[in-house]
């Protein structure tokens, strides 16, 4: 018998930390290879991670609400065969308490109540600190070098609701810097230090936790708007001819493939086509240069409630016909409103597609899923008097829009692009169908 470690693995691209959300085994337990072990939450995905070994699960390292970085361990699982460390040194393992793990990101120690110095957090501890309304330099840290724990955190929670918070504990003086300062006027009044905000309650406030999802969703779309100058266009698109096509196929389609026959798919091949004569569309910015693509990763956003969003990828999706495509589409979002995603589903996306039409949007203004040039929404398709020629029509009409990074594209292209898909939809002929 030997110990395995189970280590937090890469769950996407640029993707270099993750959250325990939560463990679905406890120390003890044994566990079947490939049965899940526990859900992990990045920007990119919430997904079930299956255990690698089977075994019995000896020793949790990471608490639930932890992030670390990808590559650190979580688990070990006391494997049959596997290679075993020498006696003492299991032991010890065995006997030793959970560490928690922090992220590569977190700064050595400072003393206590050093408010200036928050790399000195991890990001647990900043979470929880966050959710509870806390600045947490106020707090007085237990941890080694004076760091400030998950459990100072919850202590000090729980003195603000009793009204026995303690005053924070003076700064620890420090040594004189070789550059010299002006010192500050006598009669300057001191700088007010921040105290922390109540913990909403009554009937007329609730506060909603924010749960390992919805945070990672916020920081990546931070991120991305920090990251792209992003530029939008919308284009008006006449569905009709599609969508008489639909109506009219759409229960024999069902009873031939067992799945159901939505627009989508229709716009994700033209897409592609698409992509292919607009390359840069395609993309990726980097120092060196742009990374044109000559494969299409079509990524679909999916909304899956109430945690958020998720964007799995259909990998060669400018290779399928259009059966196959009904079915990824389908297959892959069936899965990630069940999160049963694997890590590959969410990696590797070269462009997004999101239907926010089915909400019943008219417009909306997405944001770039990094490190992508652009990202394309279809809207709802209405019935609406349209101008043709010198008389008025009733014409299915549906809004299309996208968000593109200026750094790599300008508005002539972008056009070029989204009116070429415009135009593909609207002379769609059930001979444009590519099987």
């Amino acid at each position: 018998m030997g110990l395995s470690p189970i280590k937090m693995p890469q769950l996407g691209e640029s993707v270099t930390e993750g959250t325990v959300d939560r463990w679905l085994k406890k120390e003890g337990d044994f566990v079947k290879k490939d049965e899940p072990l526990v859900e992990v939450v990045t920007d990119k995905v919430n997904a079930e991670i299956p255990s690698p070994f089977e075994g019995r699960l000896v020793k949790i390292s990471v608490s639930e609400g932890t992030t670390i970085a990808i590559g650190t361990e979580m688990a070990q699982i006391e494997v049959e065969g596997a290679g075993t460390m020498p006696e003492p040194v299991a032991a010890a393992a065995a006997a030793a308490p959970p560490t928690p793990a922090v992220t590569a990101a977190v700064a050595p120690a400072a003393p206590a109540g050093d408010g200036a110095a928050r790399g000195r957090f991890s990001p647990a501890v900043r979470r929880l600190a966050e959710e509870n309304g806390i600045d947490p330099s106020v707090i007085s840290g237990s941890g080694e070098g004076g760091r400030v724990t998950r459990d100072d955190v919850l202590a000090y929670v729980e003195q603000v609701k009793t009204g026995t918070t303690p005053a924070p504990a003076p700064a620890a003086p420090t040594a004189p810097q070789p550059t010299a300062v002006a010192a500050p006027s006598p009669t300057a009044p001191p700088e007010p230090r921040p105290s922390p905000a109540p913990v909403a309650a009554g009937d007329r406030e609730e506060l909603v936790r924010i749960n390992a999802v919805r945070r990672s969703i916020a920081e990546h779309m931070v991120r991305s708007v920090q990251t792209s100058p992003h530029v939008w266009t919308m284009v008006e698109v006449d569905m009709t001819s599609l969508v008489h096509y639909r109506e009219g196929e759409k229960e024999a389609f069902r009873s031939r493939h067992g799945v159901n026959l939505t627009y989508l798919p229709f716009v994700a091949q033209i897409l592609c086509e698409a992509l292919h004569e607009f390359p840069f569309l395609n993309s990726t910015w980097t120092d060196e240069g742009i990374v044109l693509k000559k494969y299409v990763n079509l990524g679909l956003a999916v909304a899956v409630p109430p945690d958020g969003l998720i964007v799995p990828v259909i990998k060669d999706a400018d290779r399928l016909g259009f059966t196959d495509l009904v079915g990824a589409i389908a297959d892959l979002s069936g899965r990630a409103r069940e999160k049963h995603l694997k890590p590959e589903d969410v990696q590797g996306g070269t462009f997004t597609l999101n239907n926010t039409g089915a909400t019943g949007s008219m417009a909306s203004q997405p944001i770039i899923n990094q490190p992508q040039a652009a990202i394309l929404t279809t809207e709802s398709i209405m019935r609406r008097p349209v101008v043709i020629g010198d008389g008025v029509a009733i014409r299915h009409m549906m809004n299309m829009c996208m968000s593109f990074d200026h750094r790599i594209l300008d508005g002539q292209m972008a056009g070029q692009f989204i009116n070429s898909i415009k135009r593909r939809l609207e002379e769609w002929t059930p001979a444009t169908i590519k099987l």
